[in-house]
């Protein structure tokens, strides 16, 4: 039963880093201004919005009061990044690995 749900979670965890991990910069993050690299034009780049006020109220990790830090948004981007970044081998061999197990297992 534990094992269950434990499985569950992983297939969930995998899913979800799956769908980070095959986000394309160009096609969709730099749409919406979540793309880490230099802007090309105005709604293109790293902290760059089509809609730029928006993510000016501190509850959105804008307009940081205190000055301390990057804020939510920015910290996404970056966590969105390293994923695509670093688990893409892994991902892979784990993707391979769970294919192999339901087809044999099923």
């Amino acid at each position: 039963m534990v094992w269950s749900y434990f499985g569950s979670l992983l297939y969930i965890g995998l899913l979800l880093t799956n769908a980070i991990a095959i986000l394309n910069e160009e096609r969709f993050l730099a749409r919406i201004g979540w793309s880490t690299k230099s802007p090309s034009n105005i709604n293109a780049g790293f902290g760059h919005s089509p809609t730029p006020g928006i993510y000016d109220n501190p509850a959105f990790g804008g307009g940081n009061p205190n000055g301390d830090g990057p804020g939510v948004k920015a910290k996404l981007i970056n966590l969105i990044s390293a994923t695509r970044t670093l688990m893409r081998l892994p991902l892979i061999v784990i993707n391979t690995v769970i294919i192999i197990y339901e087809v044999i297992l099923g």
